[in-house]
């Protein structure tokens, strides 16, 4: 009798058990889900429920990886109206929509769906798609709504990108206002139907970045696409629907296309070995990728230097920004086009296809009818087939904008041009070959037309030279800076102030003594007071100064063009007569090299707040290096050049030796070496060869300088021995704790960044360029705990050394001044 009471009891208990473990992935009209609460993907893969990102107290309702350890959300519902408590509820109403309550039963999101059955549930699949359906969601065409369909930040696969031509439904991306943020940020990522479909990431209005077309296999100028080992991409074109899509051949692989807080449109693959997602793609690996970085008619690869020429037949509209590297104004034609005096068109290959929003597809096209076609239209000026396979035909209309050149991959295309560009190997024209004879013409009046120029230049070099006079305020001015530039990222012309002489004087009280806040090679540095109460620093240049108008104009022109919180931000500037000074911002707390070498100042610097400056200075000579539309090389990095704001945030300063790199460019030679003894590379000190390695080595003696309080020069007082030598000896001997200026406590955690900043220390400061890491890594290394290789024995390890290596390569030795100047080397 027992047996036969306890067998119902346990039967209906497993129908219970079993009745919840089948509801995991649903929600019913009977079921909801509440904060704290959630559902699981059959698969286990995406989990449902409500969230709170890092530093917020709002709750939302998201889908996110239940296979990854840390949170990683791929799409929120109310992302711009949150909960303010835990009073949240999902559930579905009577009418068969699916809700967000809050906690006095207030609409605080809805699938907002009508005309469909009341007897609906919701189903969260192992896609990461929850979907809306009559039913019981066991046919997904019973699906009256998914979340595929409103993407947030997050493309995943199998999601559809683009245009749903009858509803006018818009699947495009748009970013979180900012990482604890998830509401809708400054950019998004969308398709453009306008001409040839084509995808834009754009901040606001400003476009950042474009796809380029379907060709086929791909979007042109998306590398990504190239691993099809990983990834099936297809591209639908149809009269309902306009969308790109992506499946995984692997699909245990964990992966998500994201449009990051920053703006950056990038591929992330979780990894379970490292337990870190790592960043497979981005659409900025270069500053080419940045929208009509070269403007119209110009084409941009990071092959050549500068990184911007003009398509051949054409010619920058002002040569003057193009040669200051302000290629926004783009190129014009050389010579009007003329169809009655008969043009051509000129191939040019590897391409990615400029901007299609002025062109037209055809895909009946054959090449040969599509390249009649365009020349038989006056308006048309360029081509190119639809695909790679040569079908299809694609004609422009308009100026060509956003052209980038491929070291592999790529389009062909074919601009039109004046018959005088034409050559023989150049596609035909409509009134046949130049005669050799013309050609032979133009090449004289060239020729003569030079030497005239070359004339003219020499009489006005002498004329200037016989009046003995330096150039007029005007046109030195006009020649340091230019009209009509662009800070990144501005879309805005700004002119740099000019300063009036006696504003200045007035704001330094005649330059006295008491406002004097250094002295370095250029000259001496002023603190000011504007009349309208704003403090400047002010860095005159010195009539006796090594450096000169070149310098002056070299540190114009670069830092003008920069913006970053890590550099120093320039005010303008002032030119009268011999006078020429740079206006700064005044940073109050004066020079890194003034808190770490000092004895009294240097306890005010805890090791969370040198951790910091670490950082910050890595992240400002990155983005010299890397993240700027200029590669820039400092060749100055010092302590002394580090300046502090009122809140000890650094920033780098004095770029009056700084150079442009092309992007391919790996490094430069000089015949004049210039730079501070301790912080100058090997490879720089005695053969005149900087790179960026030549910038990671000097950064690498600021991090060992910041963490001991030591100066690489004379450590310990002892010219014998450098800071690196000291370094390296205690890394071998397992002691490089020692290293850490007394002054300063830690406890354990932080002596594992210690450790670790130490070995990044030593990393950089490598005898070989190659050996050193990139700022990338740095940046990297510095903010993760990762496996790093370990270091070989640094260069310069001994100050004799480092001395005796100098004196073979040098001739005339140092200039420092008070310990804030450059240190300039003449090579023989």
């Amino acid at each position: 009798m027992a047996f036969e009471l306890r067998f119902p009891f346990s039967l209906l208990f497993s129908i219970f058990l079993l009745q919840i473990c089948s509801a995991i992935d649903t929600i019913t009209p009977t079921q909801s889900i509440k904060d704290g609460e959630t559902i699981i993907s059959p698969g286990e893969k995406f989990a449902l429920g409500f969230f709170s990102p890092p530093s917020n107290v709002n709750r939302y309702v998201g889908i996110w990886y239940n296979e990854v350890p840390d949170q990683t959300v791929v799409w929120v519902a109310n992302r711009e109206n949150p909960l303010t408590d835990s009073s949240g509820v999902l559930k579905i109403t009577d009418d068969g929509n699916l809700v967000i309550l809050d906690g006095r039963l207030k609409f605080i999101w809805s699938t907002n769906v009508s005309n469909f059955e009341k007897n609906t549930s919701a189903k969260l699949l192992d896609s990461g798609n929850l979907i809306l359906c009559n039913g019981n969601c066991a046919d997904h065409k019973s699906t009256v709504w998914e979340s595929f369909d409103y993407p947030t930040h997050s493309m995943l696969p199998g999601m559809k990108l683009g245009l749903n031509l009858k509803t006018g439904l818009n699947q495009s991306l748009t970013s979180w206002k900012s990482q604890n943020d998830p509401a809708n940020g400054e950019f998004t990522f969308w398709l453009d139907p306008q001409g040839l479909p084509q995808f834009f990431l754009c901040q606001g209005s400003e476009r950042n970045w474009r796809s380029g077309p379907w060709n086929g296999k791909r979007l042109s100028g998306v590398p990504d696409m190239n691993q099809n080992f990983i990834f099936n991409y297809s591209y639908i074109s149809n009269d309902d629907e306009i969308y790109l899509t992506y499946n995984l051949k692997n699909d245990s692989l964990i992966t998500t296309m994201v449009l990051s807080d920053s703006g950056m449109l990038q591929r992330e693959t979780w990894f379970d070995g490292s337990h870190k997602w790592k960043q497979f793609w981005s659409n900025i690996e270069d500053q080419c990728d940045n929208y009509a970085v070269c403007g119209v008619y110009g084409i941009c690869s990071t092959r050549q230097s500068p990184v911007c020429q003009c398509l051949k037949g054409f010619e920058p509209k002002s040569p003057q920004n193009w040669y200051l590297r302000n290629w926004s104004d783009g190129c014009k034609r050389r010579r009007l086009l003329d169809c009655r005096k008969g043009n051509g068109f000129l191939r040019f290959e590897h391409v990615k296809l400029p901007d299609t929003r002025k062109a037209r597809l055809d895909a009946s096209m054959s090449s040969n009818e599509c390249a009649n076609e365009c020349l038989n239209n006056c308006s048309c000026t360029a081509y190119a087939s639809a695909d790679n396979n040569g079908s299809g035909c694609v004609i422009w209309y308009g100026d060509l904008i956003d052209l980038k050149l491929f070291e592999d991959g790529g389009q062909d295309i074919y601009v039109r041009v004046d018959a005088s560009e034409l050559d023989a190997s150049s596609i035909r024209h409509s009134k046949g070959f130049l005669h050799k004879k013309w050609m032979l013409v133009i090449a004289i009046v060239i020729a003569v037309s030079v030497v005239l120029l070359l004339v003219a230049c020499g009489y006005w070099k002498w004329r200037r030279w016989m009046r003995g006079k330096g150039p007029q305020d005007e046109e030195f001015f006009n020649e340091v800076f230019y009209s009509g530039y662009e800070p990144e990222g501005s879309g805005k012309g700004t002119e740099l102030p000019l300063f009036d002489l006696g504003t200045i004087v007035a704001a330094t009280e005649n330059f006295s003594g008491a406002k004097k806040l250094g002295e370095g090679g250029f000259g001496i540095v002023y603190k000011g007071t504007l009349c309208n109460g704003l403090d400047i620093a002010v860095k005159r240049l010195s009539r006796n100064s090594g450096q000169g108008a070149e310098e002056f104009k070299n540190e114009v022109m670069l830092i003008s063009k920069l913006q970053h919180r890590n550099l120093v931000r320039i005010l303008g500037c002032c030119i009268q007569g011999d006078e020429k000074m740079l206006i700064y911002e005044y940073m109050p707390n004066k020079s890194l090299d003034s808190f770490i070498f000092d004895q009294t100042r240097k306890a005010l610097l805890d090791w969370k707040k040198r951790f910091d400056i670490i950082v910050a200075i890595a992240r400002g000579v990155l983005y010299l290096h890397e993240d700027s539309r200029l590669r820039i090389i400092h060749r100055d990095l010092k302590a002394s050049n580090v300046l502090l704001d009122n809140e000890m945030n650094p920033k780098i300063s004095d770029f009056g030796m700084a150079r442009i790199f092309g992007v391919n460019q790996t490094q430069a030679n000089t015949h004049r070496v210039v730079g501070s003894y301790g912080y100058m590379s090997p490879e720089y000190a005695m053969n005149g060869l900087f790179s960026v390695k030549s910038d990671v080595f000097s950064f690498g003696v600021i991090l060992l300088e910041i963490i001991s309080g030591k100066k690489n020069s004379h450590y310990n007082d002892d010219p014998s021995v450098t800071l690196i030598g000291c370094a390296w000896d205690l890394w071998k001997e397992s002691r490089a704790l020692e290293l850490l200026d007394p002054s300063i406590m830690v406890n354990s955690r932080a002596e594992n960044e210690v450790l670790r900043c130490i070995h990044v220390g030593l990393l950089c400061v490598q005898e070989s360029p190659g050996d050193r890491p990139t700022m990338s890594t740095v940046v990297f290394m510095l903010g993760n705990e990762t496996t790093m290789h370990q270091p070989k024995k640094p260069a310069f390890s001994w100050g004799n050394n480092f001395k005796d290596k100098n004196k073979s390569t040098s001739g005339t030795g140092s200039c420092s001044i008070n310990e804030m100047s450059i240190s300039v080397v003449e090579s023989r």
